[in-house]
C-alpha cells in the first residue's frame, strides 16, 4: 500500500476540502478517496465540499507501513 497526497486547485470555497493525504493501493483508488473519510463514501457528488475525480491531482509519496488501513490519513478543511 502507498500513501498519496490528493489536492484539488478548482474550489477554494468556504467549508471545502482542498488536501488530503490517503492510503491506497493504487493511484486510482486514492483519488476515489474523499478527504471527509467514510461517512463521505457512496454519498453525491458535491462540488461545493470537494472537486470532480477528473479535477483531483494525486502523487505518491511513500510506502505506508505494514498495519495502515486504506483511507484518509490527514485532511485540510477550509472552515467559513
Amino acid at each position: 500500500m502507498k500513501l498519496w497526497r490528493i489536492f484539488q486547485t478548482v474550489n477554494h470555497n468556504y467549508d471545502s476540502w482542498d488536501s488530503a493525504v490517503v492510503a491506497a493501493d493504487t493511484e486510482t483508488e486514492a483519488r476515489k478517496t474523499h478527504p471527509g473519510g467514510p461517512s463521505y463514501a457512496g454519498r453525491p457528488f458535491n462540488a461545493d465540499e470537494w472537486a470532480k475525480l477528473e479535477d483531483v491531482q494525486c502523487v505518491c509519496i511513500g510506502e505506508a507501513a505494514e498495519w495502515v488501513e486504506p483511507g484518509v490519513i490527514v485532511a485540510s478543511f477550509n472552515a467559513g
